[in-house]
Order: structure tokens, then C-alpha cells, then sequence
């Protein structure tokens, strides 16, 4: 099983709505049994709320499932938990290397690294544009499932 953590700010928009686009595609490729799938911050100032309703209307427009959450810190033993640590953005990575310590084991990505650049996913929260945060989850998230599918057919 390949677990799969992505993160960002704030556990309500990004990293959620990249939760629930992995699964959804992780489904529809009939390989729900090969992965665990999660989200997490790097702040605690959302901890305990549910994914933001902007992220909610993106999702429901494209017909991708969700369920009640919530919004969680990334721990320290999360980096021995999980296969992949997904970075939204490089402010994520720095965040996250306060808690998790130095990435021995290179688990730690950013998202847009596996859609062939190394750009930030588009922040909602600051922009108020979910459609570009949504185009670049999709694009990460299926550059992400094409570099599992190849990793594990290599091995």
C-alpha cells in the first residue's frame, strides 16, 4: 500500500481538494486498495474545520465525491507514516521541515514537480480563484498517479 499525504497551509482548501481529486482518481483506475490517502497543515490555525465550502462547490462541479474532515498539523510521525509527502508550495516545505525534521528518506515533493514544474499550486485562500487551484491539483495529481503506476511497474 502507498500512502500519500498532501499538505499546505491550512488543511481547508489545497490539500484537501487534492485529497479528494487523488481518491477520486485512484478510484476510477481501480486501485483504491493500493493507497491511503490523506491531508494535512502546516499551521494550526484552521485545525478541527471542515474542507472550506469554495472547495466543496469546486469539487461538486466536477462530480469528485468528499466527506466531513478535519483539518489536522502534520506530525513527526507522519514522516515515517507516509510513502509521499505532497507540498502544495516551497512555504510548505519550510514549514514542514520545522516539524518533521530534514527529509533523509526524499518522501517530501511539491506537487507541481510531478506535472513537470516546480510552481506553487495556486493558493485560493488569497486569490479567491479556485479554478486555477483546481486545474493545477488535477494536473499534479495526475502527473502523481502516472509516476506511481511507473515506479511500480519498474520495480
Amino acid at each position: 500500500m502507498i500512502r500519500v499525504l498532501f499538505v499546505c497551509h491550512g488543511n481547508i482548501c489545497r490539500s484537501t481538494m487534492a485529497e479528494f481529486v487523488f481518491k477520486d482518481m485512484v478510484k476510477k483506475a481501480g486501485m483504491v486498495d493500493s493507497f491511503f490517502i490523506e491531508s494535512a497543515a502546516t499551521s494550526r490555525e484552521e485545525i478541527g474545520n471542515d474542507t472550506d465550502p469554495r472547495t466543496k462547490r469546486k469539487l461538486d462541479q466536477h462530480g469528485i465525491p468528499y466527506t466531513k474532515r478535519r483539518a489536522r498539523q502534520i506530525t513527526a510521525d507522519d514522516y515515517d507514516n507516509y510513502d509521499l509527502i505532497i507540498a502544495m508550495d516551497d512555504s510548505n516545505i519550510r514549514d514542514m521541515a520545522r516539524i518533521i525534521g530534514e527529509d533523509t528518506e526524499g518522501k517530501v515533493f511539491r506537487m507541481m514537480h510531478f506535472a513537470g514544474s516546480e510552481r506553487d499550486v495556486a493558493d485560493p485562500w488569497y486569490t479567491g480563484n479556485f479554478d486555477v487551484t483546481y486545474d493545477d491539483v488535477i494536473e499534479g495529481c495526475d502527473g502523481l498517479l502516472k509516476y506511481l503506476r511507473e515506479k511500480r511497474l519498474s520495480r
